[in-house]
C-alpha cells in the first residue's frame, strides 16, 4: 500500500531495497516468508523504518494502525498539515516522520467517531485540537 501510495513500481522499490521483483511481488500477494533484513530493506526503500518491539507476555500488544481515510491522506499533503506537524515535532523533540505518523493515526482515531464521512474542514478542526494540546 505504501508503495502504490507513493506512486512507485515494484521494480523501483526492488532496486532500492536490493531485492528481486518476483520476491517483492510474492510478498505483496501474501506469499513468502521475508527475513527481518528484507523487511528492513523494503522499509528503507519506501522511506520508512522498521521497528521491532519485544514485550513481556502480560503486556498488551500494540494495535496495528487502521487504514487512513482518503480525505485525511489528501489533507496530510496540505501546507498547513506540514507546517503544524513540523512545529509540533520541533516542540516535542520528536522526529518529524514519527510525529506525522502519530498525528495522522490520532486524527484518524478521532475521525472514526464521526457518524458521517469527514471533509477537509473537519480535518482542520481535528488538527486544531491537536495543535492546542501541544502548545505550552
Amino acid at each position: 500500500m505504501r508503495r502504490t501510495a507513493a506512486g512507485r513500481t515494484i521494480a523501483s522499490v526492488a532496486v532500492d531495497a536490493g531485492l528481486s521483483v518476483p520476491y517483492i511481488a510474492n510478498l505483496e500477494n501474501g506469499r513468502g516468508n521475508p527475513t527481518l533484513s528484507a523487511v528492513s530493506n523494503l522499509a528503507g526503500a519506501l522511506g520508512a523504518r522498521l521497528i521491532v518491539e519485544l514485550a513481556d507476555g502480560d503486556q498488551r500488544a500494540i494495535e496495528a494502525p487502521t487504514a487512513l481515510p482518503d480525505a485525511l491522506l489528501q489533507f496530510s499533503r496540505s501546507a498547513r498539515f506540514a507546517t503544524e506537524a513540523a512545529r509540533m515535532a520541533k516542540a516535542t523533540g520528536t522526529p518529524e516522520t514519527t510525529l506525522r505518523e502519530r498525528l495522522l493515526h490520532a486524527m484518524a482515531g478521532m475521525g472514526s467517531l464521526a457518524t458521517r464521512p469527514l471533509e477537509e474542514s473537519d480535518w482542520h478542526r481535528i488538527l486544531d485540537t491537536a495543535v492546542l494540546t501541544t502548545r505550552a
